[in-house]
This record gives C-alpha cells, structure tokens and sequence, in this order.
C-alpha cells in the first residue's frame, strides 16, 4: 500500500523519468523508437531459421516463429527492465543526496519505461501474426493479464536488486549470468516437450520457474486461442505477491543507509 501511494502521489514525477529514460536510449538513433519491432523482429527471424529446423520433429508447435516471438517478448521484458532498475539506486546517487525523492520512483521509473517499450514490441507480434496467417480470437485480448504478471513480478525483483545492488556491486556484473541460465530454464526457445529425457529436477525448475507461467498463459491467449488453466492464473498471482512483498520489504529496510553507501 505504501508503493501504491508513492506511486499515485508522485505519478507526474514517475512519467518524467519515463520519458527520459526513453529519450535518452534512443537519443541519436535515426530508426528511435522503431528498434523496439525491428529488434524482436529481427531475433525472431535469425532463431527461428536456426532452431525451426531442430525442433521440427516436435509437430504441436504449429507456428514456431509467434511460439518464438511470444517467449521473447515476455522474457526480454523482464531481463531488460530488472536489468537497469538494478541500478537505478546507485546511478542516481548525486540526485538523492540533494533532493527529497521517494526512493521507490527511480526502479519502479525503470521498469515502466521497460514496459512501454514492450508494448512498442507488440507491433512486431501483430507483424508475424499476420504475415505467418496466424488464427486470431477474441482470446487475445486476455493478454493484458500475462503482460500485468510480469510486469508486477519484474518490480518486486527490480526493489530487491536495486536495494542489493548498493550494498553489493558485483551484483550488477553477476547479474547476467544468472539471467542467462533463467532463460535457458524458461521455454523461450525450445518446446516443452524436449524436457521429455531430462532430469527430474530439470523439469521440476523449468516448471516452477515463474517466466514459465507467464509465457504459457500468453501464449494460450495469443497463439493457441484458448483461456489458460485457472492455476497457472493463481500460480502467477502467488509469484507476483511474493516478489512484490519481498522486494519492498527489503528496500524499505535498506532505503535509510543508501545514502551512506552511493
């Protein structure tokens, strides 16, 4: 509730730091903001060509390249926008040691700067859909959901990072790598059914990974034109409330000292 009242009460301050994050990255670029569907559009077209042809023995997967597309845009989502709220703290350092701000605007300013450049990216799924002749329903529009998940479950992470990350530095170098390994345990790429011949514990992680959830209910809505199982709905919900539980419990408790370590 205190996030929620920082967040309606500083909501102009929030759209400015939006807007210049989105400036500022694409400042000096001729194509701007056009990079968020040329970018996916491009990533899908290059693993597509690479991995269609692996995986075409698994035949459930009618139209890999929106199957593609729909993985990566949830999963880029989330590595981009926890990636630089984790150090929105410390890279702000000089303007919270001058003037009053709530502290909870600079990562929560990141992360929905993030999530317009994802529904920008959007366009580039509406491109494939209509190019690949994919079957659209009323469904789709149920994608708002799996779009609320992540990005409820990205600021609860990017609180906890942005809090860690002040105290330990290394964490922003690390960072990666763990994001790296999360991709490969989240079925952005590959079908679920090439986990057939893992370990157990391989599929129990990719199964109970949160991403998992996420990207299963959009693609239900998108590609396959179905509502998605109620409990991968609750299952979301519950990984949602805990991030955000979590992640704004430990910035609030570590929010006094950041000024004595940035």
């Amino acid at each position: 509730m205190s996030l929620l009242s920082v967040f309606v009460k500083y909501r102009d301050l929030i759209g400015q730091l939006v807007s210049r994050d989105i400036k500022t990255k694409y400042r000096r670029s001729i194509l701007g903001l056009l990079w968020t569907v040329l970018n996916p559009l491009l990533m899908m077209t290059v693993l597509s060509i690479v991995f269609s042809y692996f995986f075409s023995r698994y035949g459930n997967i009618d139209n890999f390249p929106v199957y593609l597309l729909c993985g990566q845009l949830i999963f880029n989502f989330f590595n981009e926008s926890t990636s630089i709220a984790m150090g929105s703290i410390v890279h702000s350092g000089e303007l919270i040691k001058k003037v009053y701000v709530p502290k909870y605007l600079f990562p929560i300013s990141k992360v929905l700067s993030s999530g317009v450049n994802l529904l920008s990216s959007m366009a580039a799924l509406v491109i494939v859909m209509v190019v690949t002749r994919a079957r659209v329903t009323p469904t789709v529009l149920l994608a708002l959901f799996p779009l609320l998940y992540v990005l409820l479950f990205s600021t609860g992470v990017s609180l906890f990072l942005s809090a860690a990350a002040v105290s330990f530095r290394d964490l922003m170098h690390l960072y990666s790598v763990i994001t790296t390994a999360w991709m490969y345990l989240t079925p952005v790429i590959y079908p679920m059914e090439i986990l057939e011949n893992a370990p157990s514990w391989v599929v129990f992680i990719v199964n109970a990974n949160p991403m998992t959830g996420f990207i299963k209910i959009f693609r239900c809505v998108v590609l396959e034109g179905v509502t998605a199982p109620a409990m991968l709905h609750v299952q979301s919900l519950i990984w949602c409330a805990a991030a955000l539980l979590v992640g704004s419990f430990v910035f609030k408790k570590s929010q006094d000292s950041f000024i004595l370590k940035i």
